[in-house]
């Protein structure tokens, strides 16, 4: 290969004051009829959907929730546009009308290197090493004026969409091992060229199995010593793009996810409350075997401490 990206209303936080303990409930009936929250921040991928089929429960939860008014956006670090992924929640057999619309880790990237406006951005370069999907389908670079590149002494970036392959100059893409593509980036690291990471998660759930996700070659990037541009949770500039969707301040909304590093820190970051969905990608690390499994709460907060994230309110999974 040629060398080569009743509530408790005691809940009330602001940013860098994080409320460290939480509170179980069985459903998400309590917080939707208290009405203490107007937006709901969602995430996907272990909370409504496993990638292959909704989780049970999950479609009449929804519904349930917008007969009480509440407004809803799909924020996830799914490499994809936000029109696919709607497209793909209406595949899976939900209701895309009950959604204001999404906002992606995808869509971000896709904004960001077609505007050029941000300083971190207008430096970068148009030629890119192109890590993406292959049995998922690949990620279009349509509209961005880009030159996909097989060589790192053409590349003035790496763009990172997904694990199992590299994008070619024709447009086509050649599968590629994990392996294969950390040994691309150690020699992009010795010229120093930056990352965009368009999926900052390091595992997702899929079909009851943890797959490999971009933000775990970034982290590895970083650790060889490359820079790298992370555009997702748990940074606050998906949840400004998700509360100007929804039109609301932070303390009026709550974000539903399944991952402590980047759904519950990232609420934390952006000082919006959440819900720690533990049937998801966290369930091995806490024991549990089933959807509607309760964890233990000591388990749930040693977790928590570990990645000095802090949920607001814990549940097995996204039902009523």
């Amino acid at each position: 290969m040629a060398a080569w990206c009743s509530v408790d209303a005691g809940a009330t936080y602001s940013t860098g004051e994080i409320k460290q303990n939480f509170r179980n409930l069985n459903g998400i009936r309590t917080l939707a009829e208290s009405g203490r929250f107007k937006g709901w921040l969602l995430d996907q991928f272990g909370v409504l959907h496993d990638g292959k089929k909704p989780y049970p429960g999950a479609i009449s939860t929804l519904e349930n929730l917008a007969n009480h008014g509440a407004k809803m956006v799909i924020i996830s670090n799914s490499s994809r546009r936000a029109s696919i992924t709607i497209e793909k929640m209406k595949d899976l057999g939900f209701d895309s009308s009950l959604f204001l619309g999404a906002i992606t880790s995808g869509e971000l990237t896709h904004q960001y290197l077609q505007r050029r406006d941000d300083p971190w951005f207008s430096k970068l370069g148009r030629c890119c090493v192109h890590m993406t999907w292959c049995d998922r389908g690949g990620i279009s670079l349509d509209g961005l004026g880009l030159q996909v590149v097989n060589r790192v002494d053409e590349a003035d970036f790496i763009l990172a969409h997904g694990t199992e392959a590299l994008g070619l100059p024709s447009g086509d893409t050649q599968p590629t091992s994990i392996e294969e593509l950390e040994q691309i980036l150690e020699h992009c690291s010795k010229r120093k060229i930056p990352m965009v990471v368009a999926n900052p998660d390091f595992v997702t759930v899929e079909a009851r199995h943890l797959r490999i996700m971009p933000g775990t070659l970034a982290e590895k990037y970083e650790q060889v010593g490359g820079i790298v541009k992370w555009m997702g949770k748990p940074d606050k500039v998906i949840y400004k793009s998700a509360l100007a969707m929804v039109s609301l301040d932070p303390h009026d909304c709550v974000a539903v996810g399944d991952s402590l590093l980047h759904d519950i820190k990232g609420a934390n970051n952006a000082g919006i409350e959440s819900v720690l969905i533990t049937g998801g990608i966290h369930a091995a690390e806490l024991g549990l075997d089933g959807l509607t499994e309760s964890s233990d709460t000591e388990a749930v907060r040693a977790l928590a401490s570990k990645y000095n994230a802090h949920p607001s309110y814990v549940l097995p999974s996204f039902s009523w």
